[in-house]
């Protein structure tokens, strides 16, 4: 015995239900619909959230204590009463108010420079076609394997002669391009930018700054914001070359001023924390206010790619 199955024809229309009430589908059925995470999923985000700030956390609790207690088996693991005695002590004699409007202009420009160079120069090298673009492109991922200490040498020869010690051009000038920052913004603009648009500007007659006002930038935006952020944290963090060519009581950004606290036969670690929490608050700030706007530039990029 068989049993034949006929379909109904493509445009046949539904009947209604018989008691007048139309069938939901669940959320995560829907056209558009958002997917909610259970509770393990914020279980895990919740622990790896803590654990990412335990650092921060301890900085403050070292800050607020002394080297004595600090010492102590097991350390402590709250705060004490001298937070903001320690936090008084390392603003002014590190002098961290010149040494943050020094770091604030260091890694403005530096990262105001690096991402439109590195836009341009991404540009040229993902959709302009050129002799030699390969061999440059090999030579500029090149440059990256370098170790920094190897340029020390020559470099402060060159601060050296210019006269240069103990100024901020001397930071600044050796940080406004980076071969990092080309790299990442032309892997960006090969999958981000048709060709098909370029090719259209050019038929409407832009020149090539005005394809890349126009045309680049905005299509580089989220990449953009992602590059200044990644350049001013790095430039904030920098050491070595400041600690070369700058002083103390000179020009110093925040990481050199930091390294001149708590000297002495026994260096006071309170103070130094206190001093390591400061320089890191204007990060924090900074994220806080534009990380929003970073995430949401990477996840719309991620979409138009």
């Amino acid at each position: 015995m068989t049993t034949t199955i006929t379909k109904p024809p493509a445009d046949a229309v539904p009947e209604p239900p018989k008691n007048g009430r139309r069938v939901r589908r669940p959320k995560a059925a829907r056209a558009g619909g958002q997917h909610h995470a259970g509770p393990v999923a914020y279980i895990i985000l919740i622990a790896f959230t803590l654990i990412s700030l335990f650092p921060l956390f301890w900085t403050a609790v070292a800050a607020s204590r002394d080297n004595a207690r600090l010492a102590d088996t097991p350390p402590p693991f709250w705060f004490g009463a001298n937070l903001f005695d320690k936090l008084e002590v390392a603003w002014s004699d590190a002098n961290l108010g010149e040494a943050f409007l020094n770091t604030t202009l260091v890694a403005g420009i530096s990262s105001l420079t690096i991402v439109f160079l590195s836009t341009i120069a991404g540009f040229a090298f993902a959709k302009l076609r050129f002799k030699g673009r390969g061999a440059m492109m090999l030579i500029v991922i090149g440059t990256m394997m370098v170790p920094p200490q190897l340029q020390v040498i020559p470099l402060y020869m060159m601060v050296a002669k210019l006269d240069w010690t103990d100024q901020l051009q001397a930071v600044i000038l050796p940080s406004l391009v980076s071969a990092f920052g080309v790299f990442f913004m032309r892997q960006y603009l090969l999958q981000a930018l048709p060709d098909e648009i370029i090719e259209a500007a050019r038929v409407d007659g832009a020149s090539s700054w005005r394809v890349i006002w126009h045309v680049v930038f905005p299509a580089a935006r989220p990449a953009m914001a992602v590059l200044g952020m990644l350049m001013f944290v790095q430039t904030w963090n920098d050491f070595l070359w400041p600690f070369l060519v700058l002083t103390q009581l000179g020009n110093p950004t925040v990481q050199v001023a930091v390294a001149g606290l708590g000297r002495g036969y026994t260096p006071d670690q309170a103070l130094i924390m206190a001093g390591a929490l400061l320089s890191t608050l204007p990060l924090l700030l900074v994220f806080a206010i534009f990380g929003k706007q970073i995430v949401g530039g990477i996840m719309q990029g991620a979409v138009k790619g």
